[in-house]
């Protein structure tokens, strides 16, 4: 059974997320705000940054860093900035 919420993210209502995939506070909010779609948008972008800086998910401060971006990118409409990434012309 899936669940609309709206997405602060996109905006609109979107169908949310089945269960809290990140843990505390943040994971709430998340929960909460993020459509399963906008989500998707952050696993990516997470990739690509955890390719480009050679990040560890094992690292505790590499891990600091990919909560601030994602709290950035999903909260604050701050997109990341990967180098050598050019995003496609909408």
């Amino acid at each position: 059974m899936s669940r609309t919420i709206f997405c602060t993210f996109l905006q609109r209502e979107a169908e949310g997320l089945d269960f809290q995939l990140y843990p505390g506070e943040i994971g709430k909010r998340i929960f909460n705000q993020i459509s399963k779609e906008a989500w998707g948008q952050w696993m990516s972008k997470q990739t690509m940054l955890i390719n480009e800086k050679k990040l560890s998910t094992m690292n505790p401060k590499d891990r600091k860093l990919l909560e601030q971006e994602m709290v950035k990118f999903l909260f604050e409409g701050q997109d990341i900035h990967i180098e050598g990434y050019t995003p496609p012309e909408k």
